[in-house]
């Protein structure tokens, strides 16, 4: 171990301290460059617009089935929510109708804050029954357009319903409103010495709902696997406003179809989540963070299966990006410090691990670098000696998105690929690119989801036909999926196909018509605008 310490620069991690690993990344607070441009077309007629927001264009046209607006439904919706709970400022409803990556808008003049379950009942009762669309929303930090209106739905806000309901002490089981915001729950589990399943890098600003609506991936997925697993129960509220109560708190319930599953990953577009409880496991006493160096992918990937089988009762995180995505966040993200300064390598990976030993824990992960490093499978590393240090590793890898917001024009895609084959794609990429614009990767290298970003100065129709459709046909073509975990929305509900038979599609479609019968639930989102619910 001598020998290690000075031939290596691994640093032990002696810090008794337990630190959240992220840092508050709101994405709000994003602020693209002057340079980004909105590449849209604007409404072509009254009920017909064409739209491109780094995915192909598609004509989208309004359903003609759908009423509009009226001073008779905002008398009504005052009269229920009372009026500081129904916003038509400008302002604010600028906000409300705009992504945080300022690529989808839409126009709804109306914005709506339930502070009850019950209020939602009513609110999608009188829609449904006046055939008024809506859409809910969350905090707003979705990646393909599903928390804004395309046109003039009615947006549903669900941040007043913000209330922790129980935590029990001896399951970890926590029972909650949709509209807390995750990194308030963090906080509120780490004093009862719990930790949330879920983190995500914009967790000051997203909830819980939209989480679960969305099947939020993030950084533990690894260790605590999908909201498919941890999420216990929901209760959520139908297009009629029947209110369906599956807020059971049970590990084990074999009773029927275990229908809460159909709104883990629907994206509102079946009901609103309104409450959840979820399985929460206990704070450990021991965390240790890596941000190691590797020459080739093929490292990265034997790194990846060794850290399983030697770390996997501690592993907690595993992520990689590569030198274009460390050359990005160093020349834009500020503050950012390469922990690796004497040369830049061809990948970086994050190794976490989350124990009860401290002693026990340091001598695993070391053992496990030591022979890594031995085996050559690692070029440099350092640990993380306290909180300041493993909040500035996290920094470079959760800052990336805004990094590339800061970069100017941005084609983002999240896709799931068998992890021998992901990087195949980025180089692939690169050569298709050439010089037009930058190929910049990283991702949950644990569970095989690559996000592959297309950076360019500005939005190109010349750039976008390089990208598309030949990232999608190279992701089917390899049995990957188009959305590993940001959703469909907007950007993808006509790519679906590549990712699910003609016949799934349509057993989805037959769902959502049974659920939402008038189709008023974030419509155009989800699924192909080709089914009849639709239209």
């Amino acid at each position: 171990m001598e020998k290690w310490r000075m031939t290596h620069r691994f640093i032990r991690h002696s810090s008794k301290l337990l630190f959240d690993r992220r840092s508050n990344l709101n994405s709000h607070n994003i602020v693209p460059s002057p340079g980004f441009a909105f590449h849209r077309y604007f409404r072509l007629e009254e009920c017909n617009f064409r739209r491109c927001f780094g995915s192909v264009a598609t004509v989208i046209e309004r359903n003609a089935s759908f009423s509009t607006l009226n001073s008779d439904d905002v008398s009504y919706f005052k009269e229920l929510l009372g009026e500081k709970s129904v916003v038509e400022d400008e302002d604010v409803l600028l906000t409300a109708n705009t992504d945080w990556m300022r690529k989808y808008q839409g126009s709804s003049k109306l914005l709506l804050q339930p502070k009850t379950t019950h209020e939602v009942s009513q609110i999608l009762k009188y829609c449904n029954s006046r055939c008024l669309p809506v859409v809910p929303q969350g905090g707003n930090t979705g990646l393909v357009g599903g928390s804004v209106p395309v046109f003039d739905e009615v947006i549903i806000n669900m941040g007043s319903m913000n209330n922790i309901i129980s935590l029990d002490k001896v399951s970890g089981i926590l029972v909650c409103e949709a509209g807390c915001i995750l990194e308030n729950l963090i906080s509120f589990l780490d004093n009862h010495g719990f930790i949330m399943p879920l983190d995500l890098g914009a967790k000051g600003s997203c909830q819980i709902g939209g989480n679960v609506s969305t099947n939020a991936g993030g950084l533990r997925l690894v260790r605590y696997g999908s909201l498919h697993g941890t999420v216990l129960g929901l209760e959520a509220v139908l297009a009629n406003g029947d209110v369906i109560d599956m807020l059971g708190t049970l590990r084990k319930d074999n009773t029927g179809y275990d229908l809460k599953h159909l709104f883990i990953g629907s994206e509102g577009s079946l009901g609103i989540v309104t409450k959840v409880s979820i399985l929460t496991p206990p704070k450990l006493s021991s965390v240790n963070l890596a941000f190691l160096a590797c020459e080739d992918y093929f490292s990265c990937q034997k790194l990846l299966v060794e850290a399983k089988r030697k770390l996997g009762d501690i592993l907690s995180a595993f992520e990689f990006l590569d030198n274009q995505s460390m050359d990005l966040v160093l020349n834009h993200l500020e503050g950012a410090r390469n922990p690796l300064p004497s040369s830049m390598h061809n990948f970086y990976v994050l190794i976490e691990t989350t124990g009860s030993d401290e002693s026990y824990d340091k001598e695993k992960l070391e053992a496990f670098l030591l022979s890594s490093m031995e085996g050559g499978l690692i070029s440099d590393g350092v640990l993380a000696q306290d909180i300041n240090q493993a909040s500035s590793f996290w920094r470079i890898r959760e800052g990336l998105p805004e990094a590339l917001m800061k970069a100017g024009a941005v084609y983002k895609y999240d896709l799931s690929i068998p992890v021998e084959k992901m990087y195949d794609l980025v180089d692939e990429m690169r050569i298709r690119m050439g010089q037009t614009a930058r190929v910049i990767s990283y991702g949950h290298l644990g569970d095989g989801n690559l996000h592959l970003n297309i950076s360019a100065p500005q939005y190109d129709d010349k750039i976008l036909a390089l990208i598309e459709p030949y990232v999608y046909e190279w992701t089917s073509e390899h049995k990957g999926s188009i959305s590993a975990e940001h959703g469909l929305g907007l950007m993808k509900a006509n790519k679906i196909f590549y990712s699910k038979t003609p016949e799934t599609v349509q057993v989805m479609g037959s769902i959502k018509k049974l659920l939402d019968p008038k189709g008023i639930l974030n419509p155009y989102k989800v699924l192909p605008q080709s089914l009849s619910s639709y239209h």
